[in-house]
């Protein structure tokens, strides 16, 4: 995610320069690669690269190749593949055994339409066209832009559009993006429909000494972190420099100056009782895919029991929310550590993972999670 905030920030410096650039993405990969379908790089004429589309071993070559675009305009589609055996790719020393393909164009709506997406808060689906084989009325580098249900596409042919919007509805309602080859009587056209996520939001109720760190660590992932408390002297800029936003309110009243929608996920670290147990009770009957707390098992069963003495029951689903004690063990101490296991943990969740050793993982470490990897091709033809 922070990747893409630096991109889009690159991206308006160039505006305001005289420089020329060109965009990489990952739009299709095959077998082990280091990054997946979506990854971006932002390349300058004067060199600068900003963001990545593999360990290391492709940025150069990439580059190389975006000269031509600059000047050119032209998009151009990079294969990289060890099965093929051409000199470009042996002297690359490609530490992973997969295919990877590289789309590079010119900087245009794509990163506005991306801009747009992170600054309002709100999913969208850019679908790139990235290979076209026959006589097919599409453009390699063609775009068709999806959000709120409106619709923006560069793509002439009709049949097709309807069927890349009908694919960008199922992806942004499974929030997973995917490739897609469109066969038509003609000819075909692979198009990458890739959900573009607005920052996750992160509520961070307690402003102590070990929140710090929790706002360092999702930061650096470029999460949205928004801290509540109710003491004066502990919300501060001077604290919290970095956070997106700092809340003065009590446990009781938190609800009023927050957002609980199903992308947020809640971190609860307030270190006294009575107030964790308010927001508990505030957060469970909420749609947040995320609640850890802080503090032992034996704590937070007793909050339960405490709400459920007042007649507050809640459903098997609503518990499978809570993570208590909140973190993946690591084995960790001291504040910092504590905030990396607690971060390491959400983001396991967010990747639907289990936070294990991926030593012990049986197949892909990708596999059945980035469902990018997935092609499938569709008979649009009329």
């Amino acid at each position: 995610m922070k990747e893409l905030d630096d991109i889009v920030t690159a991206y308006e410096q160039v505006k305001n320069s005289c420089q020329t650039a060109a965009l990489a993405t990952v739009v299709k990969v095959k077998g082990s690669t280091y990054r997946r379908p979506g990854a971006r790089m932002l390349m300058t004429s004067d060199g600068k690269m900003v963001g990545s589309i593999s360990g290391g071993c492709l940025e150069n070559d990439v580059f190389e190749q975006a000269k031509l675009v600059m000047t050119s305009f032209e998009p151009i589609l990079l294969k990289y593949d060890p099965e093929v055996t051409e000199d470009i790719i042996w002297g690359l020393g490609l530490g992973c055994n997969g295919a990877v393909y590289v789309l590079i164009e010119r900087l245009d709506g794509q990163i506005k339409f991306i801009s747009e997406c992170l600054n309002n808060r709100k999913l969208g689906v850019l679908a790139t066209v990235f290979c076209v084989e026959g006589d097919v009325p599409v453009k390699v580098g063609n775009h068709l832009m999806f959000q709120d249900k409106v619709v923006e596409s560069e793509i002439a042919d009709s049949i097709i559009t309807q069927a890349i919007i009908t694919d960008a509805q199922v992806a942004i309602k499974n929030r997973k993006s995917k490739v897609r080859t469109y066969q038509l009587s003609t000819g075909s056209a692979e198009v990458l429909i890739e959900v573009i996520k607005p920052p996750t939001p992160l509520l961070i109720f307690g402003a102590g000494q070990d929140a710090i760190p929790v706002v360092s660590f999702a930061k650096e992932l470029g999460w949205d972190v928004t801290v509540v408390d109710h003491r004066p002297a502990y919300v501060t800029q001077e604290r919290f420099p970095i956070a997106d936003n700092l809340v003065l309110s009590s446990a009781e009243a938190a609800h009023q100056h927050v957002s609980l929608d199903d992308r947020t996920v809640a971190l609860i670290m307030t270190h006294n009782y009575f107030h964790d147990r308010e927001l508990v009770k505030m957060l469970l009957p909420s749609a947040v895919r995320y609640i850890g707390i802080l503090g032992p098992k034996s704590r937070t069963k007793e909050l339960l029991e405490d709400l459920l003495a007042q007649e507050i029951v809640y459903s098997e689903e609503q518990l499978n929310r809570v993570y208590a004690p909140v973190g993946i063990d690591i084995g960790a101490d001291t504040p910092v550590e504590i905030a990396l296991s607690i971060v390491a943990e959400i983001q396991a969740v967010l990747a639907h993972r289990s936070g294990g050793f991926l030593r012990d993982r049986i197949g892909s470490i990708h596999q059945n999670v980035d469902e990018t990897v997935e092609t499938f091709r569709r008979n649009v033809s009329t």
